[in-house]
């Protein structure tokens, strides 16, 4: 009986001690990720945004930027936030909690984003052009790791959806422009290192953008139809922008919401871990 209770504990500290590896060999090269992503972020002059710059964009667009900017706002290079929320490892599957942490720049697209639940890790990113997913049961695990055309492209939509978080960002370029559509909608086109993405993108009355609809590849499958919803707009560092961010698949089957996330904390000018 001793001799059992010898053997369960070493498997038990063994099982543990491997769990705790597996944690740190995640953590420190997702720090690796993240020091990568700031150091391919160029220098360039500072730019402010000035009202003139709206000139010739379409009525939607501008009620947009004279909403959530202000005459002088520094073009935002740099983001760290923090989020709350709930996610489906599945579309037929149980909402379960989600905390996650994100990483972006913007003079080259760049992102990096940790999620957590009780069973996974995921780490989604665009890197120097390319896009990939990785996910880990209890840190351990790799059970998905998406790369490739397919996730190249769907990441750098991720990124662009979710400038809505430093609108600087979606302000004409020489990548990105605005198409006029209608009063409440306006076509956004983004092109970098000869991949174009693009957004119909939705605005209420009073200048918030709401939605965005695009088509994108569902992992490595193929083109469907996906949606993200943004809302509760707040001004935090004289910027206004959506706190909550609903995203979903609109399937032939019907429509399949699969994360619901809500920011916790943004900062700006910060290229550094939490």
């Amino acid at each position: 009986m001793e001799n059992i209770m010898e053997i369960a504990l070493y498997v038990l500290a063994t099982v543990v001690s491997i769990l705790i590896a597996g944690k740190v060999y995640l953590e420190l090269r997702f720090r690796k990720q993240v020091k990568q992503l700031f150091i391919q972020s160029r220098s360039l002059p500072l730019r402010v945004f000035r009202k003139e710059q709206l000139a010739g964009l379409p009525e939607p667009v501008k009620r947009y930027f004279l909403h959530v900017l202000k005459e002088g706002q520094l073009y935002i290079r740099n983001i760290r936030l923090l989020h709350d929320g709930e996610f489906k490892t599945g579309l037929d599957k149980d909402w379960v909690p989600i905390k996650g942490e994100q990483y972006f720049t913007t003079d080259k697209p760049g992102f990096i984003w940790k999620g957590k639940t009780a069973l996974f890790t995921a780490r989604d990113m665009y890197l120097a052009g390319k896009g990939r997913l990785v996910v880990y049961l209890f840190n351990l695990f790799r059970i998905a790791d998406g790369h490739g055309k397919k996730f190249d492209k769907g990441e750098l939509l991720r990124w662009l959806a979710e400038s809505v978080w430093f609108p600087t960002n979606l302000l004409p370029s020489g990548r990105l422009k605005w198409i006029a559509i209608d009063d409440s909608t306006a076509q956004l086109i983004y092109t970098y290192l000869g991949l174009t993405v693009d957004y119909i993108v939705s605005f209420n009355t009073i200048g918030e953008i709401t939605r965005f609809e695009t088509k994108r590849y569902m992992g490595d499958k193929d083109l469907e139809t996906w949606v993200g919803t943004v809302s509760e707009y707040q001004k935090i560092n004289e910027v206004t922008i959506p706190v909550s961010i609903e995203v979903r698949w609109d399937l032939k089957t019907g429509s399949f919401p699969y994360a619901r996330f809500h920011v916790t904390h943004i900062e700006y000018g910060k290229p550094a871990l939490f």
